[in-house]
């Protein structure tokens, strides 16, 4: 079985090394409701925090989206932070700006350094792709290129295919979330990464939502994925777990599988 690659910021892989990553989501519509959020999920250490962006009301204006930033990392006690906008094809927010403003944020943000990773989906222009995958490489920020399906889990060429381009297209980390309409569905996405990691030398992290679902966000680094999403104080995402009943579940699966 190939080795599972870890997420790295900075040269250095998150968690200290430990498979899967906690991820935990910000989604306060104000500069005060993020920062209380941060200070009610940094005591739970998790090893990521993902500032999703989409739900932020202010998302138009920089100045306060790099001030907001920092002051998360700020209040994160070290903790790194990932930037999401996610888009509302993909399950975001709504949002009161254009594609065009939304790529601007991104740059402005990775060329202030606020953050050490950004996530943007594969479905977005392959040439704001390739602008963002520039600015990102060239201020050390990190970039996860992702898919989302909230209807149905794709057949399995899609979903190869999707892991696939994320690497094509050179990004740091490739992630697909997919929601299942039966069991089966939950097997074919952690197939699916399983044969991702055997085929590519990048990180990955794949879920299946909902209720079924959230199988994957316990078994699903067995698998191949280095990261999983747990309800810190609000969830993003249909079947995220609340990050203490996640906890105590990866230390009994993984004592099984690793005997440690």
């Amino acid at each position: 079985m190939k080795e599972t690659r870890l997420i790295q910021v900075q040269g250095k892989p998150l968690g200290g090394g430990t498979l899967p990553i906690i991820i935990t989501p910000l989604v306060g519509k104000t500069r005060a409701e993020v920062l209380d959020e941060v200070a009610a999920i940094v005591p739970k250490k998790p090893d990521l925090l993902e500032w999703r962006i989409d739900f932020f009301q202010a998302i138009g204006d920089i100045p306060a989206v790099i001030d907001t930033a920092l002051a998360i990392r700020a209040a994160a006690g070290g903790v790194p932070v990932l930037l999401t906008r996610r888009n509302a094809t993909e399950g975001g927010q709504p949002l009161a700006i254009d594609e065009p403003a939304v790529v601007a944020m991104y740059k402005a943000a990775c060329e202030a350094r606020c953050v050490e990773l950004i996530d943007y989906e594969l479905s977005n222009r392959p040439e704001d792709i390739k602008a963002l995958r520039a600015v990102s490489k060239a201020n050390g920020i990190g970039m996860i290129m992702s898919y989302h399906n909230f209807q149905m889990t794709p057949d399995a060429a899609t979903l190869d295919g999707k892991f696939a381009a994320a690497k094509e297209l050179g990004a740091d980390v490739g992630k697909v979330a997919v929601m299942p309409t039966h069991e089966g569905d939950v097997l074919e996405l952690l197939a699916a990464t399983s044969r991702a990691r055997a085929a590519l030398d990048i990180p990955l992290i794949s879920m299946s939502m909902g209720g079924v679902g959230s199988l994957s966000r316990i078994m699903g680094w067995v698998y191949g994925s280095a990261a999983t999403f747990a309800v810190g104080r609000s969830s993003s995402a249909p079947g995220q777990v609340a990050i203490e009943d996640l906890r105590t579940a990866l230390s009994i699966v993984r004592r099984a599988v690793t005997g440690k």
